[in-house]
């Protein structure tokens, strides 16, 4: 595909890295020469220095026969323009825009063809939000993916000495189950991805990512580490969109403290919010913690502005007694170093943007792509279409479908009904697929698998 990325910023840059490698013509434009620079040095893409919103820029970087135009600068206003250029000037096939104030993502007539015609809006701070709900609902968990409207769900954990199955081979998992289906995806020890078969024992702080009807998931996590009881106490430190919107919707099921530096912010937001606790004070203020009774929060949430804020006020809440921690990380190195210590789950914007934005990218029909393990790995939703005739997955049984390296076929939903895959289980058109590659850049031949023939159409 041709795809043109505005904005080379931590979104821009990281879809950029995301693309460049999977065969696709990629022109990357921002106003910071050194920022490009930097990519350029590292991808194989163009670069251009300019504006996105101006016409000349776009027909600088081939706007004239792009497939789709990626605008993810800072300025939602910008990015609106670029949208509406490359829509009456190029007539660009698909655009997406980022837009982060809630003042425009409210009013829903705003875009369509006829006002603003943004074909998708992405919104970081809502996705981040729904991210970090999903794991609060799903207490233990390093990472959650809803597929096929919420039927199914791939679940990251680590497992601990005391999960059931830790010391055994994953085969056991049915006899301690008997009557639920799953099945483990991935596993990566030590950094390293190991390929799960039923001889494969699981080992202490391995990273297990298993797939499973949405209320099967509680019990199975059960079998890889000793269950947390659910939260019910959170603080969250930082009340900008993401803050303020997780407040919102946590407040009626759990109970809810925000901590707010700005006194006019914090005001705001307490009008704004009729079940949270709204303080007016430094997340990283040793007494404020004390009075606010710290120790008895099920969970610390930093997601203020600043990496170096989020980093050290979580670490401070857990040390006083904090049971969980969930931070904000904007840099993406900060992001391995972090997790796993004082920081529980250290949370990447970018990597969760990324998802969403591959999710209209990916060639074929696919309704959900997550990216995983910081980019390396991905887990993707495919619709199989056509016949036995014009497919290369309809009529087949999942073992007789050569995968690419590293790639397995975890699920599928048919219907309202999960299948959990074995090798015997045939593909029919319409079928919701769920994938697993360890390795992304075989992303290209996996969407092959599932485009057909032109005779289909």
């Amino acid at each position: 595909m041709k795809i043109i990325i505005l904005g080379a910023g931590q979104v821009g840059g990281t879809l950029a890295v995301s693309l460049a490698g999977e065969d696709n013509d990629i022109t990357l434009v921002d106003t910071n020469p050194k920022k490009l620079r930097s990519l350029q040095d590292q991808l194989d893409l163009r670069t251009i220095v300019g504006y996105g919103s101006h016409p000349q820029i776009l027909r600088q970087a081939g706007c004239e026969d792009a497939d789709m135009v990626i605008a993810v600068t800072n300025s939602d206003e910008t990015n609106m323009i670029a949208c509406q250029v490359a829509y009456s000037v190029f007539n660009t096939p698909t655009k997406i825009a980022r837009i982060r104030s809630p003042e425009y993502l409210k009013e829903k007539t705003l875009f369509n063809a006829e006002n603003l015609p943004v074909d998708v809006v992405i919104s970081p701070e809502q996705l981040v939000v729904k991210h970090i709900h999903r794991l609060i609902e799903n207490p233990g968990a390093l990472q959650v993916m809803d597929f096929a409207n919420g039927l199914l769900r791939l679940v990251a954990v680590k497992a601990y000495y005391g999960g059931l199955l830790v010391g055994n081979t994953l085969s056991t998992l049915r006899s301690h189950m008997p009557n639920i289906e799953t099945r483990v995806a991935a596993i990566f020890r030590r950094g390293k991805a190991i390929m799960p078969t039923g001889d494969t024992v699981i080992e202490a702080d391995d990273e297990v990512f298993f797939i499973a009807a949405s209320h099967h998931i509680r019990r199975i996590m059960g079998e890889l580490q000793k269950l947390e009881n659910p939260y019910k106490k959170i603080m969250i430190a930082g009340g900008g969109n993401i803050g303020r919107g997780l407040a919102k919707a946590l407040q009626e099921k759990y109970y809810v403290k925000l901590l707010e530096r700005d006194s006019k912010q914090a005001m705001s937001i307490s009008d704004e919010l009729d079940n949270t606790i709204v303080l007016h004070g430094d997340a990283s203020n040793h007494q404020l913690l004390v009075d606010e009774n710290i120790d008895q929060m099920d969970v610390f949430i930093a997601v203020t502005n600043s990496d170096e804020a989020n980093i050290m006020s979580a670490m401070l809440a857990k040390r006083m007694g904090a049971r969980k921690t969930m931070v904000l990380i904007n840099r993406a190195a900060y992001t391995d170093l972090l997790q796993g210590n004082e920081i529980d789950i250290a949370i990447s914007p970018q990597h969760t943007t990324t998802s969403i934005l591959l999710t209209h990218i990916r060639k074929g029909d696919v309704a959900n792509v997550y990216t995983l393990r910081r980019g390396a790995a991905e887990a993707m939703e495919a619709v199989a279409h056509g016949t036995e005739d014009t497919s290369k997955v309809v009529g087949k049984a999942i073992g007789e479908i050569e995968l690419p390296k590293g790639t397995t076929i975890g699920a599928i939903v048919r219907g309202e009904k999960v299948i959990i895959a074995h090798h015997n289980i045939v593909i029919q058109s319409d079928d919701h697929v769920i994938l697993f590659l360890v390795d992304k850049k075989y992303v290209s031949e996996v969407e092959r698998l599932f485009q057909v023939d032109l005779t289909f159409f």
